[in-house]
């Protein structure tokens, strides 16, 4: 079925591809932070859930947020929920790259949070979140989306909302590569989801056409990036030791003033590693109310791999047995260029008003690329627009990642058995070990000096880099990969082979157990969407039919009815 018809089931079944929820946290002087409204209303939150939505969708007091500021969160999900759209929703995710596939123990809040002086209150201020709940990693759409819709909300309310959510459920699924077009409150947002056959660093432009309608529509450049430059501009000395942390998956702190600056920099720090999925736990605004608090704050044991994004000078104290803390003051566009900024000592960071800069004793593996910050510096100094400086930024850390990540996919790639070892008459081969001796040993003659200009100790790097989380992510889905690609070679194989004439020469028991495990094969090859041509798996069901039909009547009648 194609995607649109498996999506007009039920009402709110288009909503729930998107969003899980919209949520209006409001100030109560009884209760403090509270889920005012949820919308649809048959939306499913559990009381932990709620209450981290509550206390993420507001800054901490002493952001003083005055204005309106928009941020994400990202939290867990409960556990042992049942979701309606699984098969549908699985089969998009198939063809996304890997480092924006859904999370499914997790959810993003996206906050639109305002904050006013208003007399008639009894605080004195108008305080309120609009925040939308997803499962999706789009932070650039669902910004987007939020500036369009927002200030609107907090004029007319309710029925408003009402009003949004039904556009969003008249949304096209969430297909990847294929131009959208999203209609919202008269404006349509057009975009295109990257799929993972893109090459890594292009996006397609989506063309702003104009429309002869009265509707005015809008070309988003990117669903999911941020602005890298901005991001990383009062760390820019420290950006490529900044991406030997993330990569190794050390345990990251950045103190900001505000949940804007602490998000976009948590998010800018996980998306430096791309292609590769930041495989630990991110999150981009952290508070002291957060049910992980305790489990990420504690000193019996080492900081685990996370990297958290806070604003309340609280963590100051709590986290100051971390490693690597970087500490950012507000994010301003250098009108100059930058001064030099010397890594800083731990045990300077005694307070939360300390100088901006990256507070770590780590020592990068890889001598440092002046070439970047001479190329941004004089971008800075040329005026050059930061879109384009944060697309020579993303350039840079893509090379920088493919030149270590090639070696590696080189070696795994080795350990696939020949295709002449798959017989069809045997289990398909096993992959060979990894071996961490021989992976080295390729690095003489084919290691990332192939590609990249940079000195340094690549092996120290790769050594470190095989211990972490990150690298056992990728290669247990390069695993996944390669295991299923055998297994679609073996059910090529079984199809090349005369099977009737086979069975004529063997046993009934032997024939009955030979349609049972091709079958399975079938059924194996729907469940886990092997790599196969649906001409294959046409050929293998019409072998089987003729196999069946060979056999006796009693049995024939049997084989026939049984499903599995």
């Amino acid at each position: 079925e194609s995607p649109d018809q498996c999506l007009s089931l039920l009402p709110w079944d288009r909503f729930s591809a998107w969003l899980h929820c919209v949520c209006v946290v409001g100030f109560d002087l009884e209760l403090g932070q509270a889920v005012e409204v949820i919308y649809p209303p048959h939306s499913k939150l559990t009381d932990k859930e709620k209450t981290n939505i509550c206390y993420l969708s507001f800054p901490d007091s002493n952001s003083g947020c005055l204005g309106d500021t928009q941020f994400c969160f990202r939290f867990r999900r409960s556990p042992g929920r049942k979701v309606s759209l699984r098969c549908f929703l699985d089969q998009l995710d198939r063809d996304l790259p890997v480092y924006l596939k859904k999370d499914s123990a997790y959810y993003y809040g996206y906050v639109y949070f305002r904050q006013v002086r208003d007399k008639s209150l009894k605080r004195g201020y108008f305080q309120k979140s609009l925040v939308l709940i997803s499962k999706l990693p789009y932070i650039h759409l669902f910004r987007t989306m939020l500036k369009q819709i927002a200030p609107e909300y907090f004029e007319k309310s309710e029925a408003f909302l009402e009003a949004v959510c039904s556009d969003v459920d008249r949304w096209p699924p969430p297909v990847p590569g294929k131009v959208l077009q999203l209609p919202i409150m008269g404006v349509i947002m057009k975009l295109r989801i990257p799929t993972y056959r893109d090459k890594p660093g292009t996006t397609p432009i989506v063309q702003n056409m104009h429309q002869a309608d009265a509707q005015i529509s809008m070309a988003l450049p990117t669903v999911h990036e941020v602005d890298l430059f901005r991001c990383f501009c009062p760390v820019f000395f420290h950006i490529q030791m900044l991406w030997e942390l993330v990569l190794l998956g050390e345990p990251l702190v950045v103190m900001a003033p505000s949940p804007a600056e602490s998000s976009e920099t948590v998010l800018a720090l996980v998306s430096c590693i791309s292609p590769l999925k930041y495989c630990s736990d991110f999150r981009p605004y952290f508070t002291i109310h957060d049910s992980e608090f305790k489990e990420y704050t504690t000193r019996t044991q080492a900081p685990p791999s996370v990297i958290l994004g806070v604003t309340n000078p609280f963590f100051a104290k709590t986290l100051q047995h971390w490693p690597h803390i970087i500490r950012i003051g507000d994010i301003k566009l250098p009108g100059e260029v930058p001064k030099q900024v010397k890594v800083k000592k731990l045990k300077n960071l005694k307070t939360l008003d300390s100088k901006p800069g990256v507070y770590t004793s780590y020592k990068p593996y890889l001598n440092k690329d002046e070439e970047i910050v001479k190329q941004l510096q004089k971008g800075v100094q040329q005026k050059r627009p930061t879109e384009a400086q944060s697309v020579i930024l993303r350039r840079y850390f893509l090379e920088l990642t493919e030149s270590f990540i090639i070696p590696l996919e080189r070696y795994v790639a080795s350990l696939m058995p020949l295709q002449k070892c798959i017989s069809p008459w045997k289990s398909p081969p096993q992959l060979r070990q990894f071996s961490q001796d021989d992976f080295m040993k390729t690095l003489e003659k084919a290691g990332p000096q192939l590609t990249s200009g940079l000195k340094g100790d690549w092996i120290g790097l790769y050594r470190h880099f095989l211990k972490s989380p990150n690298f056992d992510g990728w290669f247990r889905s390069r695993q996944k990969e390669m295991t299923q690609k055998l297994e679609a070679l073996h059910l090529e194989a079984l199809c090349n082979e005369n099977l009737v004439f086979w069975s004529q020469k063997h046993t009934e028991v032997e024939t009955v157990d030979l349609v049972l495990k091709l079958k399975n094969k079938l059924l194996q090859a729907d469940r886990e969407h092997l790599p196969v041509k649906t001409e294959t798996l046409k050929k293998l069901q019409t072998h089987i039919n003729d196999i069946i039909l060979a056999l006796p009547d009693d049995l024939q009648d049997i084989l026939l009815k049984t499903g599995t």
